[in-house]
């Protein structure tokens, strides 16, 4: 692979990943009024559970699953497990472009959880970098923005338990692979899914209109991820981060087109300093290794 075609590659697997996230998003929607969060999150694991086996045993690298850091991976699901069904919740409360940016806080707070879990310095360029981001969150949930404040909370609150997980995701990249972080992903979910949605004795059962959005939500969200590694594995984060954040417009297209949910231009305003903070960091970072 040559150096001029890895950005191309890189931005064929982010595309990938936009219309795998926004896709995620319109049908997490649609099954509102079908399914509770839960029962997206149950289904969405037990079919994400059948693809993994499936391609963990079609490969010969099932062989990969360990079992000596459940606790981490439990702790690591449970905040995935809580982040994705605040951020589920959040779609039918506020529009799809609120939804995003908050959700790009997550570097932000990754920043501050690195900080106390993995012993990271908050550098003085860090510390604007939260501050630009925190910026942008308060811009975008202002009061009078519209939308429910419940729904901005959660998706904020949405944000941090992304980052916690992705903090976990990357201590656990130490010594796992991302066949046996994905298969612990979606086995515990799954059963976190299972006693969430069953804890009242009724589960419904999708309707026949409902389950290519089930589907749709399983296997997005599985190439959302995959996508979004490869990008960052063929380019540097700094290539890849101004491609994340070709979501936004996207999704706020989608909003208008499908939802008739308004362009609030300081929704774009909050966001471009959302990722001015994640920017920044990101490349100062990489002047200071390439320094090395």
């Amino acid at each position: 692979m040559t150096e001029r075609s890895r950005p191309l590659l890189a931005a064929a697997w982010m595309t990938g990943a936009i219309v795998s996230f926004s896709s995620m998003a319109v049908a997490g929607r649609a099954l509102s009024h079908d399914l509770d969060t839960f029962e997206m999150m149950m289904y969405r694991s037990l079919i994400g559970l059948i693809i993994v086996l499936i391609i963990g045993v079609s490969t010969g690298k099932i062989r990969e699953i360990r079992t000596d850091r459940l606790g981490l991976h439990l702790i690591r699901n449970l905040s995935h497990f809580t982040a994705q069904n605040l951020w589920f919740y959040a779609l039918g409360l506020i529009t799809l472009s609120q939804v995003f940016a908050l959700e790009f806080t997550s570097p932000i707070w990754i920043m501050i959880l690195a900080s106390f879990l993995l012993g990271e310095r908050l550098t003085k360029t860090r510390l604007i970098a939260v501050a630009l981001g925190f910026a942008g969150a308060l811009i975008v949930a202002r009061p009078g923005a519209g939308g429910d404040p419940t729904g901005l909370m959660l998706a904020a609150l949405a944000a941090v338990g992304f980052a916690g997980s992705i903090v976990c995701t990357k201590l656990l990249t130490r010594t796992e692979t991302i066949l046996g972080i994905l298969f612990w992903l979606t086995t515990m979910q799954a059963v976190f899914g299972i006693v969430t949605a069953g804890w009242d004795g009724d589960i419904t059962w999708p309707s026949a209109t409902s389950w290519p959005w089930v589907g749709m939500i399983a296997v997005a969200g599985l190439l959302a991820h995959t996508c979004l590694t490869n990008a960052l594995a063929v380019a540097p984060a700094t290539v890849v981060t101004p491609m994340d954040f070709i979501r936004l417009p996207v999704i706020a297209v989608v909003g208008m087109a499908f939802y008739g949910e308004a362009l609030d231009p300081l929704v774009f305003v909050g966001a471009a300093l959302i990722f001015a903070g994640n920017y920044l960091n990101i490349w100062v970072e990489s002047r200071r290794n390439s320094a090395m």
